[in-house]
C-alpha cells in the first residue's frame, strides 16, 4: 500500500493489508466454539413462572427426588439448572399424555361438614 496519505488505497489493497497485519498475531484468539451448550441457571422467581407450584411442594418433591435439585451459587443465592427443569416439565407432559401420572382421588363430598350433600329422594 502507498505511504502517501494523499493517495487512497483501493478496497482490494485495504483488504489485503488488513488481513496480513502483524498485530493480529499478537492478539489472543478465541477458542473454537465449544460443542457443549452454555448451562443457564434460573432463580426462584423464574422457576415460579415456569412451574406453578408452591415453594413447599417443590421442596418436598426435591427431597423425594421427583424434581431437579437446586444448588447454591453463593451463600445467599440458590438456583436451578434450566435444562434440568425443562427436561422435568417435558417428562411430566409425556407422563400426563400417556396417563402414567397418578392423579389425586376426588374428595368424598358426603363427608363435608359444611354444605353437606343432600340425599336424593328415592323414586
Amino acid at each position: 500500500m502507498n505511504d502517501n496519505p494523499s493517495q487512497r488505497a483501493t478496497v482490494h489493497e485495504r483488504t489485503v493489508h488488513d488481513d496480513c497485519r502483524a498485530e493480529d498475531d499478537k492478539l489472543p484468539h478465541l477458542p473454537p466454539k465449544n460443542p457443549l451448550r452454555l448451562r443457564r441457571t434460573i432463580r426462584r422467581t423464574e422457576l415460579r413462572q415456569m412451574v406453578p407450584l408452591a415453594d413447599t411442594t417443590i421442596y418436598d418433591m426435591e427431597r423425594h427426588g421427583e424434581f431437579p435439585r437446586r444448588f447454591n451459587l453463593t451463600a445467599r443465592c440458590v438456583v436451578w439448572d434450566l435444562a434440568e427443569v425443562e427436561a422435568w416439565i417435558a417428562a411430566r407432559r409425556q407422563a400426563s399424555d400417556s396417563d402414567q401420572l397418578k392423579r389425586a382421588p376426588s374428595p368424598d363430598v358426603r363427608q363435608r361438614k359444611r354444605r353437606p350433600v343432600k340425599a336424593r329422594p328415592a323414586s
